[in-house]
């Protein structure tokens, strides 16, 4: 089993007024088969610290540590440039508030560009996602012609293509109406679990943050 655990990781910033930590320390583990939930308004450090766990950010107190199903240990922030780009490439998934697909690219090829960065370009069994998440007739579009909420379960299925061991999802549904900000949790939920990876959202909303089996209030 894999995890990514978070040990009072925070960064410092100064907001004009003094040194700032954000988040306020925590400590918890992300774990395959399980939601983490890191709740809170805007400003308390919810990107920030999925930053840090990403090794994008290298917090100025605590550590991140990474343990593969195999049994070996990355200290994240200790590691290289080199060591945390493929740390981030082989084993972490992302899902953005603004979909950051490749506008040049077709859906099928978004979806590919994991496995190709990872050399598993041969493995094309990652399209079949697009039929689980109702967007096996957009394989050939490009992401400008598709909605919102499309854009989105196309990022999800990206993010999973390579068999993460995590998901880090960055408000995932803030961009979109009631309607399809549902259907997304849902489908993201349900490929997760099927997937059997550890996914943490980034969230304001109450009711994405009640799905979670932990939630992390960040003030």
């Amino acid at each position: 089993m894999a995890t990514l655990e978070v040990r009072r990781a925070a960064k410092h910033f100064d907001d004009g007024r003094g040194r700032r930590r954000v988040p306020a320390p925590v400590e918890f583990t992300a774990q395959s088969g399980r939601t983490t939930a890191l709740w809170g308004p805007s400003g308390s450090g919810k990107s920030t610290l999925l930053k840090v766990m990403a090794g994008i950010l290298v917090p100025d107190e605590g550590t991140v540590v990474f343990h593969d199903a195999d049994g070996d240990t990355l200290d994240v922030p200790s590691a290289s440039e080199r060591q945390r780009v493929r740390f981030r490439r082989r084993h972490l998934g992302f899902i953005f508030q603004f979909f950051n697909l490749v506008p040049t690219l077709t859906v099928a090829e978004n979806v590919m560009l994991p496995l190709e960065l990872n050399g598993l370009a041969g493995r094309t069994d990652a399209l079949d996602r697009l039929g689980t998440l109702g967007l096996a007739h957009c394989a050939d579009r490009f992401p400008e012609t598709l909605s919102g909420g499309e854009q989105q379960r196309v990022a999800i299925a990206r993010a999973l293509a390579h068999e993460p061991a995590v998901v880090l999802a960055d408000e995932p549904t803030g961009n979109l109406d009631g309607g399809n900000a549902d259907a997304v949790t849902e489908l993201l939920w349900r490929e997760t679990d099927r997937a059997q990876c550890a996914l943490v959202v980034a969230t304001h909303n109450q009711r994405i943050a009640d799905r979670a089996d932990e939630v992390i209030a960040l003030a």
